[in-house]
């Protein structure tokens, strides 16, 4: 008997490492259902991986044939396997034209799907899905939603895994009918205020419109008048305003398909307002040039917000609503930079710190501006000065508080007005 224990040992070690080994050259793999659901159908697409895809259908599958001499079979196979319905009526499934896509270091055969229900309204319906599962016992596939207005599900950030279907279970209810169109409308409205407050060229193009409004310009110079602070806030109110009607009329019409401009000219061009707005910080271009600045740069960053819907695929649901929202959100962003920082500001116009920190401040801009020309345009690689950015982007509150600081001690330490003429 002790003799034959070490001759067990072994076999029993190779019989483990035997069952083993398969599982460690094949692990389990998954596949995934996407679903983007809108108010008549729901699109999304069918991520099949092709190697257990090829041990389901019992055929030698490369990413050239499943494009090629399988395809209609395997389009067939899919469609047969793939079905949707709710209260025992049946939903229209189609599969689009095929692609083959590396997800995950793996080759996957991806279709494009759509399920439309009869009466042309999307409600919680029933998916049933048992492509590959019906054979392989191990098999996961994966069901997601990646987009539902009404839910609030915009970009993949907020995504929604559904479940998993497997072997036990090829059947999953799509919670497609809950939500509201209000759900939707502050999801973008909180998209309006991320993308905003997110945007150090965004915020720095307002602040540099914000700097001179305490001020008066005179002689080609900035001077600081003896108006009350009301009429300061006035120029403030003209300002933001100006900024709104400009990008919100080119966000409703690239959103809506009117107009298209290339996204790096516009980030460009954004870019360049910032230069425009800091220059005139230093020195007045033109009477009221802020007003002006505002309104015309506005057009040219409404663009961009429009780009940043088409990305998300927001104008796949309301667009009204969607524009109302985001608008709303900017709109909202905005005003908590101008409420942080223009209290500080009116304080410091009435010191003689006020006309050296407009124009560090100024310089600033002009420097981050230029740095994002050149990066934007293509011809430098990197933006030497993105951490800093990032750091300011990401401390607002910080940064309002150290102007407000600022403000105080110069109110105590030197709260007489810049002489007349200087500038």
């Amino acid at each position: 008997m002790r003799r034959l224990l070490p001759a067990l040992c072994i076999a029993v070690f190779l019989l483990v490492g035997g069952l083993a080994s398969p599982a460690g050259a094949h692990p389990m793999s998954t596949s995934a259902v996407l679903l983007d659901v809108q108010d008549d159908r729901v699109e999304g697409e069918v991520q099949l991986p092709i190697d257990r895809l090829a041990v389901a259908v019992h055929r030698d599958l490369t990413p050239a044939s499943v494009l090629g001499a399988d395809r209609a079979f395997l389009k067939r196979y899919t469609a047969e396997h793939v079905t949707a319905g709710d209260d025992g009526t049946s939903w229209t499934v189609t599969l689009g034209t095929p692609s083959v896509r590396t997800i995950d270091a793996v080759a996957h055969l991806v279709y494009p799907l759509e399920i439309r229900p009869p009466d042309g309204r999307v409600t919680d319906f029933d998916l049933r899905y048992d492509v590959i599962v019906e054979e392989l016992l191990t098999h996961r596939v994966i069901v997601t939603v990646r987009y539902d207005f009404d839910r609030g599900i915009l970009k993949s950030d907020d995504a929604e895994t559904l479940g998993v279907v497997d072997w036990n279970n090829k059947s999953l209810k799509v919670p497609a009918g809950e939500g509201s169109w209000l759900r939707g409308f502050a999801a973008t409205a909180g998209l309006g205020i991320e993308h905003v407050g997110e945007g150090a060229d965004h915020l720095l193009f307002l602040l540099m419109l914000l700097i001179p409004a305490p001020l008066v310009a005179a002689g080609g110079r900035w001077r600081a008048g003896d108006a009350p602070a009301r009429r300061s806030i006035v120029r403030v109110v003209h300002v933001v305003s100006a900024f709104a009607v400009g990008h919100s009329l080119t966000l409703a019409l690239a959103a809506a398909g009117v107009i298209h401009v290339p996204s790096r000219p516009v980030e460009t061009l954004i870019a360049f307002s910032i230069a425009v707005s800091a220059l005139h910080a230093i020195r007045p271009l033109v009477a009221r040039g802020e007003v002006l600045i505002a309104s015309g740069f506005g057009l040219v960053h409404g663009l961009a917000f429009a780009s940043l819907i088409g990305e998300l695929g927001l104008d796949r649901g309301s667009l009204v609503t969607t524009l109302l929202g985001f608008n709303l959100g900017i709109e909202l962003t905005q005003l908590l930079v101008v409420a942080l920082m223009m209290p500080s500001l009116l304080v410091l116009a009435r010191t003689a710190v006020y006309p050296a920190f407009r124009v560090a401040v100024a310089v600033i801009g002009l420097l981050f501006s230029v740095s994002w020309m050149l990066e934007r345009a293509g011809l430098t690689s990197s933006d030497p000065f993105e951490g800093v950015q990032t750091s300011l982007v990401g401390h607002p509150l910080l940064v309002a508080a150290s102007v407000a600081v600022l403000a105080a001690v110069a109110r105590g330490v030197a709260p007489r007005r810049v002489p007349a003429g200087a500038g």
